[in-house]
């Protein structure tokens, strides 16, 4: 039997193209720190420059093929597209003059456009506008790359049970890109659209335009960097709280979803599995630390609705925002947030951890078993939204979570050979495999960052968050013999 090659020529090119965009995007941040009459400027021209010319050298090596991606290809474009994305990002960090060194600026990379959140800079207030506004504008780019790629790539690629959500017509092969490009044009378009809607409902309460803008981008990629060191907390408006809680929620909802409301079916989003799932979870994990705060801690039953609502559905989605130091309301309480880290929003949104729709998928495939054993010869039709739930995508979703523990344990467990604590790695690694950003403990916790963690522990921390973006699956297949034969 023929197996599909791996053909170089369009991954190159498309990565090509990528960094092309990214350069003309590091522009923007450069005029900003240049009005602002910051030295920075140069540093974002000059990356500029630099990636242009490589973006620009890649396609014409590759000018004049018309090679489609087959299916081994498109494993290697999704991977390599992240990596080299993130390591042409770093550049304005490093040529910053916040004196960041290339282990910190790739930090800071892969956190902006995983949307994980997590950073290394400790006074963010003294930091340039160019700077703050270009984490944003990489967690804004990470979103919508991540919407995409659930919808249009991840699916025909049977990663992790997303197969699940192939879109209609969706080919196995020569037409991934073709589709990927036209689902992309649509969900753009409603990205943008939430992200100046958000923004705008943040300056109607009185943030600054510049405030509202970062902000916005953040919420909409579910990122979390902030303007500010003590991100929501410095403002402590409730309004603003309010307006994040929606918006953070819209954003981990599957937007395919939005797509069909447009056409006159909005009912399918209530009617959603993943959806009732996603909102059951939050309102259970809210309403625990809710009763905990006020029981046992003295809380006001207003502030601890307040409190509780906006962390929970911060964390749970994976935003990171925060609006109280958390680390503080107890050990329960740390477990909870530990619990909801993994999780995550619903597939098919800028959402990352384990996932509603993989959590469900283990419990009917649980509940399967335990019937069986009760009457063996009872047959069960499976299904998920209407559709039947087939044997190979049950497989897929227990070997993501399988893949996805051992992860997290490895991790854990190399994180502590750094000089972590035990709950700073657990918590560490939690954070960067669901891509979520604070994380718990006095090193790592809201109130702090993750600056203080050695070269070694940040190196490991960004290739989990890379890890946790590509679905795990999709970067370990690369190194299984059979795909290169």
């Amino acid at each position: 039997m023929k197996t599909a090659s791996i053909i170089i020529q369009p991954i190159i090119s498309v990565i090509g193209t990528f960094l092309l965009g990214l350069s003309f995007t590091m522009l923007i941040p450069g005029f900003l720190d240049l009005s602002e009459n910051n030295i920075n400027w140069t540093g974002f021209f000059v990356s500029s420059l630099f990636t242009f010319f490589i973006g620009f050298s890649l396609i014409l090596i590759n000018r004049g093929s018309n090679k489609k991606i087959e299916i081994k290809s498109a494993f290697i474009l999704v991977i390599f597209s992240w990596l080299i994305l993130s390591i042409f990002a770093a550049l304005p960090f490093i040529a910053s003059s916040g004196n960041l060194s290339l282990t910190d600026s790739f930090f800071e990379a892969v956190s902006g456009l995983t949307t994980t959140g997590s950073t290394i800079i400790n006074d963010i207030e003294s930091t340039s506008k160019g700077i703050i506004l270009w984490r944003a504008i990489l967690q804004w780019l990470g979103g919508i790359g991540i919407i995409v790629s659930a919808i249009s790539i991840l699916p025909n690629l049977g990663v992790g049970g997303m197969q699940l959500f192939r879109l209609e017509s969706s080919d196995t092969s020569e037409k991934i890109l073709p589709r990927a490009a036209s689902i992309a044009t649509e969900i753009t378009v409603l990205y943008i659209a939430l992200s100046v809607v958000c923004g705008l409902a943040y300056w109607s309460i009185g943030l600054t335009p510049f405030d509202s803008l970062v902000h916005a981008m953040s919420t909409i990629a579910t990122g979390g960097f902030s303007s500010r060191s003590e991100s929501f907390g410095s403002f402590n408006n409730i309004n603003l709280e309010t307006i994040a809680i929606i918006f953070m929620i819209i954003s981990s909802l599957p937007f395919v979803l939005y797509l069909k409301a447009i056409r006159g079916r909005p009912l399918d989003i209530l009617k959603d599995q993943q959806v009732r799932g996603f909102f059951k979870t939050l309102v259970i994990a809210t309403l625990v630390v809710i009763l905990y705060l006020t029981l046992t801690k003295d809380f006001a039953s207003f502030d601890a609705v307040r409190y509780s609502l906006f962390n929970v559905t911060s964390i749970l989605t994976g935003t990171g925002f925060v609006s109280a130091n958390y680390n503080d309301w107890g050990t329960p309480i740390i477990m909870v947030f530990l619990f909801i880290t993994f999780i995550g929003g619903c597939a098919g949104s800028t959402t990352c951890g384990i996932k509603i729709f993989r959590l469900q998928i283990i419990y009917y495939n649980s509940k399967e078993t335990i019937g069986k054993l009760i009457s063996p010869n009872r047959v069960i039709n499976k299904k998920y939204n209407g559709e039947h739930l087939s044997s190979e995508v049950t497989q897929s979703v227990i070997t993501f979570l399988f893949i996805f523990i051992v992860t997290f344990i490895v991790l854990s467990v190399l994180l502590t050979f750094t000089g972590l604590d035990l709950l700073t790695a657990f918590s560490a690694a939690a954070t960067s495999i669901s891509n979520v950003g604070p994380g718990l403990g006095q090193m790592i916790g809201p109130s702090y960052n993750f600056y203080e963690i050695s070269d070694m522990g940040k190196w490991l921390l960004a290739i989990g968050m890379l890890a946790g973006r590509l679905e795990f699956l999709t970067l370990i297949v690369i190194f299984n013999k059979s795909f290169w034969k």
